[in-house]
C-alpha cells in the first residue's frame, strides 16, 4: 500500500449540516438578491421576535431599521456585484418594538443569486459604547465647566490681590517704629505678591490654552524651595518648624514650576497641619539618584497614619486621615496628578506616631 493512503470519496457518509444550522447560537440565513430571506436558523427568529413565516413574507429592508435602510441597500447592491460584505454593522427592530444591533459577514454566490450570512448580536456592546462616549461626553463638559471655572476664580481674585498689593504701596511705614509689625507687614506683602504672580501664571496658561507639561523647564529646586518657605514664613514660624535640607544628589530638574510649587506647598503645610502634639515639626528634604533615576525624599517627624492600610486611598480625591477642621483631602490629590502628568510617580510610608515619608522619583530624562 502507498505511504500515502487515498480515500475514496464516494464511500464516505454524506454529512448533514441541518443540525449546525439549527443549533447555532450565531444567526444564519440565505437571502435572495430579491431582498427577501429564503432560509433562516432559529437563533435569527428567537431574536427577532418573527416566527418564519413573517421574516420570509416581507423584504428584508422591512425589518432594518428606517435609519439604516438606505445604507444597508447601498452595500446590497455591492453584494449583487459579487463584493463580499465583512463586518457590517446595521440595526433591526424587533417585534416588541427594540432595537437589535446586528454585525453582518455576507458572501454572494452570483449564479444562484444568493447571499449567504453570518451575523452577531452586538446589542450589548452597542449600549456599552453608547453609555462610555456619554461619560466621555458628561467627562468633558465637566472639565469645560472646571476651567471656565477656574480662569474666572483666578481672574476675579487678581483684582483684589492688586488693590491690597496697591494698598501696601501707598502705605507710608516711615512712622512706624515696631519692628515686629514691620516684618509682619512686610511677610504679607511678599505672600502677596507670590499670590499674585500665581494667578497670573494660571490665567496665562489657560488663556493660552496650553498644557502645563509643555512648559516644563530646568528649575531650581532650592530657589523653588526657598519662595514657598517664604511666602509660609508666618506659618512655619508660629509652628516652630526646622527644615533639614540636603540636596546632594541634584539640586535642578527639568519640571513645571507652578506644580513644583503646589507639591512643597501640600507638602509642607500638610506636615505641619498633622504635627505630633507632643513635638516641633521637622521637615527633612533630600535628593539622590538611585539605579540613574532621580528622587526627591520628603520627610517628616509628625502624626503620621498607617499607610499599609491605607496605600490605594492615600493621593484620591477628598481623602482624609485626620480630623483636622481643615482637611479637605485635596492636597495629595493634587501632588499626586501633578507629578503623574509631568510622567513620575510618588510612593509613600507612614506609621502611626511616627512620621510620613514621600519619595518622589521624576522622569528618567538623564541626569
Amino acid at each position: 500500500m502507498d505511504s500515502e493512503q487515498h480515500i475514496d470519496t464516494e464511500k464516505q457518509p454524506k454529512y448533514s449540516l441541518a443540525p449546525f444550522f439549527k443549533t447555532s447560537p450565531y444567526l444564519l440565513c440565505i437571502a435572495g438578491f430579491d431582498g427577501y430571506f429564503k432560509k433562516i436558523n432559529p437563533a435569527l427568529t428567537k431574536l427577532l421576535g418573527y416566527s418564519k413565516e413573517e421574516l420570509f413574507s416581507k423584504p428584508i429592508n422591512s425589518f432594518i431599521h428606517p435609519e439604516d435602510r438606505d445604507l444597508t441597500e447601498k452595500h446590497r447592491d455591492n453584494i449583487r456585484q459579487g463584493k463580499p460584505l465583512l463586518n457590517f454593522e446595521n440595526r433591526y427592530i424587533s417585534k416588541n418594538g427594540k432595537t437589535v444591533w446586528l454585525s453582518w459577514n455576507s458572501i454572494p454566490v452570483n449564479d444562484d443569486q444568493l447571499v449567504y450570512a453570518i451575523a452577531k448580536n452586538i446589542t450589548h456592546k452597542k449600549k456599552d459604547e453608547e453609555k462610555r462616549n456619554q461619560l466621555l461626553a458628561e467627562l468633558t463638559e465637566s472639565n469645560q465647566r472646571l476651567k471656565r471655572l477656574n480662569y474666572t476664580t483666578a481672574h476675579d481674585l487678581r483684582t483684589p490681590v492688586n488693590n491690597l498689593l496697591s494698598v501696601f504701596n501707598l502705605m507710608d511705614i516711615s512712622n512706624i517704629e515696631d519692628p515686629e509689625i514691620l516684618e509682619y507687614l512686610e511677610l504679607l506683602k511678599t505672600a502677596t505678591g507670590n499670590l499674585k504672580r500665581t494667578l497670573d501664571s494660571y490665567v496665562d496658561d489657560l488663556q493660552n490654552e496650553s498644557t502645563l507639561q509643555d512648559k516644563a523647564t530646568e528649575i531650581d529646586l532650592l530657589k523653588v524651595l526657598n519662595s514657598v518657605t517664604q511666602s509660609l514664613q508666618s506659618l512655619i514660624e508660629d509652628s516652630n518648624t526646622k527644615f533639614q535640607i540636603t540636596l546632594n544628589g541634584f539640586r535642578r530638574i527639568t519640571f513645571n514650576r507652578s506644580y513644583m510649587e503646589s507639591i512643597f506647598l501640600n507638602l509642607i503645610t500638610n506636615s505641619i497641619k498633622y504635627a505630633h502634639p507632643d513635638r516641633a515639626p521637622v521637615i527633612i528634604i533630600k535628593t539622590e539618584i538611585t539605579d540613574g533615576r532621580k528622587q526627591l525624599i520628603f520627610s517628616d517627624n509628625g502624626q503620621g497614619f498607617n499607610s499599609e492600610k491605607q496605600q490605594d486611598k492615600v493621593f484620591g480625591f477628598n481623602q482624609t486621615f485626620h480630623d483636622h477642621e481643615d482637611s479637605k483631602g485635596i492636597g495629595l490629590y493634587l501632588v499626586y496628578n501633578h507629578i503623574k502628568s509631568m510622567g513620575g510617580t510618588i510612593s509613600v510610608k507612614s506609621k502611626i506616631d511616627e512620621g510620613t515619608t514621600f519619595t518622589i522619583k521624576f522622569r528618567d530624562i538623564g541626569h
